[in-house]
């Protein structure tokens, strides 16, 4: 056996670690394997029908351990941008319920992603808005920066508001928590990047420190909401829809101020987006922006970002070609995975070719997956 033989035996091996259970707080899964949040459009006028719960199923039935719901509007008129991404209020509720109860059938658990997009507009509809007027904290970010308006504290408030009840329902429902989405660009997002928060109240702040307390009392009024033991997720990037080079934390002591306090605040679980899972999320160590924030604060992580891929998602829009199968990043990603790196793993194009991707991972049958392409979110498979 050579070197190589041998590096790629081991690194089989610790694809064992995609397989333990894990537990935290009320949260039991069978595998480290978490379906990452994709918007699909796919819900007409907000409410998900059976052709989006069979969507979900079949990736439940192919032994994913968590899945994160797609985006999902809370009850604000102005936090959704496009009719056709489902909400998490009225009509759409019963739905959401039943989607629940049939992934918990097929093994694995599912928590709904909660979602405002403040000033942002969707880059695959950018002429589109729900609300007569769109939400943001200073100004927009995205393609179009014009027609917004400041939030005022009744607005802020309201929002919270809207983040808890609809965590209320959540649990209500029977989901095993709640992710909030805090990244990309969306209205968590920017609060926390100073390039749009420019507020000059309670609100704003030079620090990030200051500018977490948006996020930090939706958390707590969750938190107060739903009791010590429902797990509340949050989703964070560096980077922005159309703005990749940006960055909130540019060394690790910014990125204590940035997560250090949402901890505190009662974040259980960050899931942690990146572009690239291996790549480094600052000079001088190989940890990512998972690996950096389980480092800080102690808490659970996942990492994602081109897990079983060759290319990051927005390489795929600019050529339209098929993206390739490619295990290295399965072995790597499970190598770091059995170095306590980070909890879990969030696969998204991957599961969204594949709805047996992980029985094939666990067999170590690569040869077997299947490539990805747009035009799979065109579709439901």
């Amino acid at each position: 056996m050579n070197i190589v033989e041998a590096s790629t035996e081991a690194r089989d091996e610790a694809i064992n670690s995609l397989f333990v259970p894990f537990k935290y707080k009320t949260l039991e899964l069978r595998n480290r394997i978490v379906m990452s949040p994709m918007t699909r459009y796919f819900s007409p006028d907000g409410v998900p029908g059976e052709d989006v719960e069979e969507y979900y199923r079949r990736r439940a039935d192919g032994e994913v351990g968590l899945i994160i719901s797609e985006g999902a509007f809370i009850d604000r008129p102005t936090a959704r941008n496009v009719e056709t991404v489902p909400s998490f209020a009225g009509d759409a509720l019963p739905a959401w319920g039943r989607i629940g109860r049939a992934v918990s059938e097929s093994g694995a658990r599912m928590i709904p992603q909660l979602w405002h997009v403040g000033g942002h507009r969707d880059f695959n509809y950018p002429n589109s808005s729900c609300g007569d007027e769109l939400e943001s904290p200073s100004g927009l970010i995205g393609p179009d920066a014009s027609g917004g308006r400041t939030m005022t504290a009744d607005d802020v408030d309201d929002v919270i508001a809207g983040f808890t009840s609809a965590a209320l329902d959540a649990q209500r429902l029977g989901f095993a928590g709640v992710e909030l989405h805090g990244g990309h660009g969306y209205l968590f997002d920017q609060f926390f990047w100073e390039e749009t928060n420019k507020r000059n109240d309670r609100w704003g702040g030079r620090s990030v420190r200051e500018r977490t307390l948006f996020a930090r009392e939706v958390v707590r009024s969750v938190r107060s909401a739903v009791g010590p033991d429902f797990p509340i997720l949050l989703r964070i990037s560096q980077w922005k829809t159309a703005f990749y080079d940006a960055k909130i934390a540019g060394t690790p002591d910014e990125l204590q101020e940035w997560v250090g306090p949402l901890a505190d605040a009662g974040v259980d679980i960050f899931d942690c987006s990146t572009r690239r899972f291996f790549e480094p999320e600052f000079g001088g160590s190989s940890l990512n922006l998972a690996g950096w924030v389980r480092k800080i604060t102690g808490q659970p992580t996942i990492t994602v970002g081109s897990v079983g891929l060759n290319t990051h998602l927005y390489q795929d829009f600019e050529t339209g070609e098929l993206s390739a199968p490619t295990p290295w990043t399965i072995r790597e990603v499970a190598r770091r995975l059995e170095n306590e790196e980070f909890d879990l793993v969030a696969v998204g194009r991957s599961l969204l070719a594949d709805p047996g991707w992980v029985r094939k991972v666990k067999a170590r049958d690569f040869g077997a997956l299947r490539p990805y392409s747009v035009e799979l979110m065109k579709t439901l498979v």
